[in-house]
């Protein structure tokens, strides 16, 4: 369930590469996050999983006007702030959607300003399981993996649930806690 503000100077693009550009960084986030989800088990309808991800991706665009060094920028500045629930987002996540978003700008420019690597920013962010909400509800990782792939549901609560306790005990480690007993 990616959902992304993306903060786009009004002018910055022509209207038909701002919608391609929005299209393609809406389908990077479901491609990109679908990968997390989908490598939990080899029996997935890789299909109906992708529409559903799709039917529950969010993009929305906020105009912005960008300074840098006091003064109004002379080239558009990009900024793509993407949630996703806590569990989806590793550094293969991040990495990936970084650069491709950042190559997806550059392509929408056609090269009419220098240098769009530089004026791209991208920030991915997990939100804590439980702070979700939709429908009137709080909606949690096994909620949106199990709309998504429904056999995959516990896998994903099973998996987030590791991680914490690595951290925990990366955490417990670094304050030099011994944990051995803990185990």
């Amino acid at each position: 369930m990616p959902m992304c503000d993306a903060y786009i100077p009004t002018g910055a693009l022509p209207a038909d590469a701002e919608r391609e550009l929005l299209s393609r960084v809406s389908e990077l986030l479901v491609q990109h996050e679908l990968r997390r989800t989908l490598d939990l088990a080899d029996d997935v309808d890789v299909e109906a999983s992708t529409k559903r991800a799709r039917s529950i991706a969010w993009l929305s665009v906020l105009r912005h006007e960008a300074y840098v060094a006091s003064a109004p920028a002379e080239a558009p500045y990009y900024k793509f702030v993407i949630h996703v629930p806590e569990g989806q987002a590793d550094e293969e996540f991040r990495t990936a959607i970084t650069r491709d978003i950042t190559q997806a700008v550059a392509d929408a420019e056609g090269g009419r300003w220098p240098r769009p690597e530089f004026r791209v920013w991208v920030l991915s962010w997990e939100a804590p399981d439980g702070t979700w909400g939709s429908t009137g509800r709080i909606i949690r990782l096994g909620d949106v993996v199990g709309f998504v792939a429904p056999q995959l549901r516990e896998p994903a609560e099973k998996r987030l649930a590791e991680r914490r306790r690595d951290e925990a005990r990366a955490l417990l480690a670094a304050a030099d806690v011994d944990t051995a007993a803990r185990n």
